[in-house]
């Protein structure tokens, strides 16, 4: 994906507005850190931790970038307070670059892939199919055949919903009702999308995180039984998670990423909070990629994640 600079005007206000309640609430803390100071010293330094912190950011990744402010302090001597938010906007940016987040995700699928199997795990409530009926548009919109699979079939509001949403992107739907074996419907999908050819299979899975044995190994025979008919599925292992939880969300990503093998996340709801730093924590804590951010309700507002662009909306 392009770097800043190459997203389109849209997709720049939708971003800008999306982060708008946690710009603000940044920017009221930032200018009382460094009310009154010149330069950038060690109260600044104090008070600009407190922020990061308050903003959701997390203790381990704020102690993280003051540390790397520390260094420019000390080798440049003289940093103004004026200059204090493009240093941030740099060194966010260095950060999440040492996370493993690349610039070069779009919708698009890995060559020789065929179908691309994408799991998505995440407790319920987050926007889990909401965002997968977001992402089949998007790969639809990017010229890819979509195939959606129910395998939350322990609630029937979770299949009657990513129903919904499978009529609304224009995508076919693998169900087999509400109670059936959420393996038996993976199967199913990715049998469906290799006959049809499709690009990309996306497989929705139950939210639940009070027994994690119980998750572990439903998500286990859910792999295991897609690996029959492909060896190396699912190909991704998508965590939702609600940025409006703030340091839940944390909590939330760290029992899954310990119950299964995920290898890419989505934040969603950034536009209906100040957490928004949230983003930055989890990308530090766990060296996944944050692949997509959700900005708005509409379907076309899941945005793939840019660094520079988030650390550019939140900083300027």
């Amino acid at each position: 994906m392009a770097a800043l600079g190459f997203l389109s005007k849209k997709k720049k206000q939708d971003l800008d507005q999306g982060l708008e309640k946690t710009k603000k609430s940044v920017f009221s803390k930032l200018s009382k850190a460094v009310l009154g100071k010149s330069r950038v010293d060690d109260e600044v330094l104090d008070n600009l931790e407190e922020v990061l912190v308050t903003s959701d950011v997390g203790v381990h990744t704020t102690l993280k970038i003051i540390e790397k402010l520390e260094e420019r302090v000390a080798r440049d001597k003289y940093l103004n307070t004026s200059e204090l938010n493009q240093i941030l906007k740099e060194e966010v940016a260095g950060l999440l670059q040492e996370n493993n987040v690349s610039d070069e995700v779009d919708f698009s699928t890995p060559e020789n892939v065929k179908p691309y199997v994408i799991l998505v795990v995440g407790v319920n409530g987050v926007g889990k199919t909401t965002t997968i009926g977001k992402l089949a548009h998007q790969y639809k919109n990017a010229g890819k055949s979509v195939i959606l699979g129910a395998a939350d079939t322990f609630r029937a509001a979770a299949v009657d919903q990513i129903t919904i949403w499978s009529e609304r992107a224009g995508v076919p739907l693998v169900s087999q009702g509400m109670g059936t074996d959420p393996a038996s419907v993976a199967y199913d999908t990715v049998k469906s999308a290799i006959s049809r050819e499709c690009d990309v299979a996306i497989i929705d899975t139950a939210g639940r995180l009070h027994n994690k044995v119980n998750l572990m190994s439903e998500l286990s025979k859910i792999q295991r039984v897609m690996q029959k008919l492909i060896p190396d599925a699912p190909h991704e292992i998508l965590l939702i998670l609600d940025a409006s939880t703030g340091q839940n969300a944390i909590e939330q990503a760290r029992q899954f990423i310990n119950a299964t093998e995920v290898n890419a996340i989505a934040l969603t709801k950034l536009d209906g909070t100040a957490k928004g730093g949230v983003v930055l924590g989890i990308s530090d804590q766990f060296k996944i990629p944050v692949k997509y951010i959700g900005v708005g309700e509409k379907i076309e507002q899941l945005q793939v994640f840019n660094r520079f662009e988030f650390v550019d909306s939140l900083f300027s």
